[in-house]
């Protein structure tokens, strides 16, 4: 039997074969995966004056880092600080200064962990630094892509150390990372209207 003057076996063969194709596209067409395997953590709950951030913080591989955070959550440290370096290709940087651009002070800096695996990808929480690979403290940045360029080894031998996830409210990182920006006391990037983390708390509390 044919179809159109083709062979019936040659038909089935094409829509084998076309079949196959589609299924190839398909898998090929699939998005990355860029979050972190799901950690079993704590999860802090971050008001901010754009809306309300969940994240998850990784203490087993990040157990430095998630303690020195979560001593900052306790104090309150955060409360009424501001993502004072929005960079909307790159991250939202905050956790140091007050809306009046006031530096708070510290405790000492932290070990840098950032060869624990954990990888800088888009929703991932990090630990801020200087040039020294070990002079983190209070400050911390949000990826807003994936930014494989700040894992361990790159970009100075060192590595940014991530200790957490967003698991809600990539939707509000995303209202930060879009706002204004300008230049204030030589500093690069702050939004021109302060966008002001209100409270950090775990999320049983």
């Amino acid at each position: 039997m044919s179809v159109s003057g083709v062979p019936m076996r040659v038909h089935r063969r094409a829509l084998l074969v076309g079949s196959v194709l589609l299924i190839l596209s398909a898998v090929v067409a699939l998005p990355l995966a860029t979050a972190q395997t799901a950690a079993t953590g704590p999860v802090v709950v971050m008001k901010t004056s754009l809306g309300e951030i969940r994240i998850q913080l990784d203490q087993d591989k990040a157990p430095v880092s998630v303690k020195n955070f979560l001593a900052y959550v306790n104090k309150k440290h955060y409360d009424g600080t501001v993502f004072h370096r929005v960079i909307s290709t790159f991250m939202i940087q905050g956790g140091g200064f007050t809306a009046a651009m006031e530096k708070k002070p510290t405790g000492q800096p932290i070990k840098n962990e950032a060869q624990n695996g954990l990888k800088n990808v888009r929703g991932s929480v990090a630990m801020a630094r200087t040039a020294d690979p070990n002079s983190a403290t209070c400050q911390f940045f949000i990826n807003v892509i994936d930014n494989p360029g700040l894992d361990y080894p790159k970009p100075d031998g060192h590595g940014y150390a991530v200790f957490g996830q967003v698991v809600a409210g990539m939707d509000v990182v995303d209202k930060i990372k879009a706002v204004a920006v300008t230049t204030t006391n030589g500093m690069q990037n702050v939004p021109v209207s302060p966008v002001v983390i209100e409270s950090v708390r775990l999320a049983s509390q």
